[in-house]
């Protein structure tokens, strides 16, 4: 591992304290949660100029719970962790975060963090893409207080966000839903361990009639620094009845909104060719648990 201006190692047993560190350290100290994720960015010479590491698990941010504004999990809650409370994730609405948790090997689950997930802001993840379709905001502390930044405003480049100095992932909030609403996600990859090749992400609610009130459809893994919200697909969607028909409809418009690039595992017409084909899969597994 390269971390060649390492000069701590820190587990600091409150917020204040944690706040401290960071101000201390001005930028250069990296926060751990699980630390899964600290090689791949140490193989790609991204901490070289790490001079701290915050382990935050003794902050007591492990948990998952109702609140005034809906679910709320913690920053340290593991994925195994949250996959145990299974009547909260087999409500339609919440599926997708279910389907996103069904990739990880047990290793990553019983080790990755929520927080350090979203917090890393790599594009080719899973769980943020499902919390995207499910509109969730983070809630972050720092020197002025919390404030809640909406997920699809949090990421602002690759391995970048809109933490400002000083500050931290403390929860991650799902909002509440309409009662006929569903989700779905579906990741396209190489083995069990791999980053995603593509991966899509949809939310629905519908009226009586079976017509959508709502929809967000989000698309990551190579389609650009951050995760591609398609307001395209959303307004095929929006208004209509649910239908295969219109769900190609929505994929089409979907893959004529993404720039995917080419790296060593896959080609950007690929890319492009399967946005349309997950979306569109997508969508049919979210109308099937409306049903």
């Amino acid at each position: 591992m390269s971390l060649p201006k390492l000069q701590e190692c820190c587990t600091p047993d409150n917020d204040s304290a944690l706040v401290a560190l960071l101000q201390r350290f001005q930028g250069n100290a990296l926060i751990i949660g699980g630390g899964t994720f600290v090689h791949g960015l140490s193989a790609r010479g991204l901490l070289t100029e790490v001079e701290a590491l915050i382990d935050i698990q003794r902050l007591g941010l492990g948990y998952v719970k109702p609140g005034p504004q809906g679910l709320v999990i913690g920053a340290t809650t593991t994925f195994a962790q949250i996959e145990a409370y299974s009547k909260l994730l087999d409500e339609p609405r919440h599926c997708a975060l279910k389907d996103a948790l069904r990739y990880p090997p047990v290793q990553i689950k019983n080790t990755a963090t929520f927080g350090g997930c979203v917090a890393a802001s790599c594009p080719y993840f899973d769980v943020p893409v499902a919390l995207l379709a499910l509109d969730a905001s983070v809630k972050a502390q720092g020197p002025a207080g919390t404030r809640m930044i909406r997920l699809e405003d949090f990421f602002t480049g690759l391995f970048a966000n809109a933490l400002q100095p000083g500050e931290f992932v403390r929860e991650l909030i799902i909002p509440s839903a309409p009662a006929k609403s569903a989700s779905a996600f579906i990741k396209l990859e190489t083995n069990a361990n791999d980053l995603a090749i593509l991966n899509a992400a949809v939310f629905v609610s519908a009226d009586a009639g079976g017509k959508s009130t709502e929809a967000r459809v989000f698309v990551g893994g190579g389609v650009g620094e951050t995760p591609v919200r398609s307001k395209s697909a959303e307004g095929v969607l929006r208004g209509k009845k649910l239908s295969a028909e219109i769900f190609a409809q929505a994929g089409t418009a979907a893959q004529a909104e993404v720039d995917p690039r080419t790296d060593p595992r896959a080609a950007a017409a690929y890319r492009r060719a399967m946005t349309r084909v997950l979306v569109e899969r997508s969508l049919k597994m979210a109308a099937d648990r409306l049903a």
